[in-house]
């Protein structure tokens, strides 16, 4: 059942965000794209809900609940970014506004850029453990809460594989069009 959840959420993330970009710039409604875009959040409420009633409810946690708890971190920590990222395609390709900001093409400032993501993946990660961490104290039963525990442990790949992207920014930067004109 959560993952069916979890699909409906993501799926009704890009509808909302869709209707509220367009409705803002197609249809020149702000005030209706900005109340689609603020129910955007309630989504992740949603799943919240859905996780808390299946673990009240005697279930048995599963990966599917881990991942719940990731997809929710992930929202907390980069669902603004990716509205605000949205916000700029839709409003340069719909009403001719500036193009969207890129990250630097390269050298140190690109690197920085990097750490920056990478840290706030480590945040996501972070938040999710918290989650996982307070649904297995409130369900207080090990035997229930196992897959809780070793999902937050398998998700501990997702920053130490993501800080291979930093870190080469670091070590091999890529030349940008000023450094190659010296």
């Amino acid at each position: 059942m959560i993952v069916a959840v979890i699909i409906g959420c993501e799926i009704g993330f890009w509808v909302l965000l869709g209707l509220g970009l367009l409705a803002r710039y197609k249809l020149r409604r702000r005030r209706l794209g900005g109340v689609l875009l603020l129910c955007v959040p309630l989504v992740d409420l949603v799943l919240l809900a859905a996780t808390v009633i299946d673990l009240r409810g005697g279930g048995t946690a599963a990966w599917t609940h881990g991942l719940a708890a990731a997809y929710l971190a992930y929202s907390i920590v980069f669902g603004h970014r990716t509205i605000r990222w949205a916000d700029q395609v839709a409003a340069h390709r719909l009403s001719g506004g500036p193009p969207p900001w890129k990250p630097p093409a390269g050298g140190m400032a690109r690197a920085r850029y990097e750490w920056g993501v990478w840290l706030r993946i480590v945040l996501a990660y972070g938040i999710a453990c918290g989650l996982l961490g307070l649904a297995i104290w409130i369900i207080g039963d090990a035997t229930r809460t196992a897959a809780l525990t070793d999902f937050m442990l398998s998700l501990a790949r997702v920053p130490a594989i993501a800080v291979l992207w930093p870190l080469s920014y670091t070590l091999f930067p890529k030349k940008t069009t000023d450094q190659r004109a010296s």
